[in-house]
């Protein structure tokens, strides 16, 4: 998954047509890691969908400004809007990601 390295790379992203999936985590966070073991087939299963990773400490405007609390935490944008964010709570499994993005298809 790609990283997002600036504000204005994460602007231009968030601001495109189709859904673009944005995850918020740190480098020390032990359920990021264990997201990140399972992420690989969930893109493959959402191939419609662009995905990227922010480290929310090193943009904590970003991350404050997008009411993320807990990490990680999955942001879906399109055209510049945040359409859904599921909490870190709810992001611990394949199961609970995969259902969240299934969801997504009704917001489309």
């Amino acid at each position: 998954m790609e990283r997002i390295e600036s504000e204005q790379q994460y602007q231009d992203l968030i601001n495109g047509d189709g859904l673009t999936v944005v995850k918020f985590d740190t480098s020390w966070c032990p359920d990021c890691k264990t997201l990140d073991k399972f992420m690989d087939g969930i893109m493959k299963e959402n191939a419609d969908k662009r995905f990227f990773a922010l480290d929310a400490e090193n943009f904590q405007p970003i991350a404050e400004e997008n009411q993320v609390r807990g990490i990680p935490s999955l942001l879906v944008f399109r055209n510049g809007e945040k359409i859904a964010h599921l909490h870190s709570k709810y992001a611990k499994t394949p199961a609970q990601v995969s259902e969240y993005l299934t969801t997504l298809e009704s917001k489309q």
